[in-house]
């Protein structure tokens, strides 16, 4: 868990690579079920489409769903997942009547003005999709390199968007820093610097699961 630009996605996908258990996202999941035509993807079909947020009990369903798959059996990193209270004990109950838990859940810790420098600076190519920095990559114009394309900024990128998203953040998903917390189980990762390093911390933090 961590605020929007943590690096969530990025840090998730090294990890679970490393540790050869399934990345579960809510956003994966519900593409295979809307795609897969389910009864679920069905139901959140019609609220996306409209605009408004998934209830919390179409996403759970599916969320479990994903968790009772063969892949999982053996462990599992859930990415973007549980976002608030409710959810993460829904969770728990859902978990506990597998016999099973949460080993860890890690935190990644990023200040608000790295989150805001992070994400109003990425510029994205109208061709073919790659994302670049106007901090982070060495360009002087609004080209992109690979093919050609025009750099723009993503609506959801821009300054005023990244701060809501913040406050969302805040309201929302902080408090489970202090459920987990409060479970024993939350670890904070420092992550900021290279993608490499913070990927360092967080499987060091991860080690004594490996035992």
């Amino acid at each position: 868990m961590g605020p929007p630009g943590a690096g969530k996605g990025t840090q998730a996908q090294f990890i679970a690579s490393h540790l050869s258990i399934p990345k579960i996202s809510t956003g994966d999941i519900f593409r295979a079920n809307v795609s897969g035509g389910t009864e679920l993807g069905r139901q959140a079909k019609e609220y996306m489409d409209r605009g408004d947020l998934v209830p919390d009990e179409v996403t759970i369903a599916m969320v479990r769903d994903r968790l009772g798959e063969d892949d999982a059996r053996d462990g599992f990193l859930l990415d973007g997942f549980p976002r608030n209270v409710p959810q993460a004990e829904t969770l728990k109950k859902i978990l506990a009547e597998w016999d099973t838990r949460l080993d860890i859940v890690l935190e990644l810790v990023v200040d608000e003005d790295e989150v805001v420098r992070r994400l109003s600076g990425r510029r994205t190519c109208d061709k073919c999709g790659r994302i670049w920095h106007v901090d982070f990559d060495d360009k002087q114009d609004d080209i992109c390199d690979d093919c050609g394309g025009r750099l723009f900024q993503r609506d959801d990128d821009k300054e005023e968007v990244v701060m809501h998203r913040l406050e969302v953040y805040r309201h929302d998903t902080s408090p489970l820093v202090q459920f987990y917390a409060d479970e024993g189980i939350l670890v904070g990762i420092d992550a900021t610097g290279p993608v490499e390093e913070v990927t360092k911390r967080a499987l060091t933090a991860l080690r004594p699961l490996e035992n």
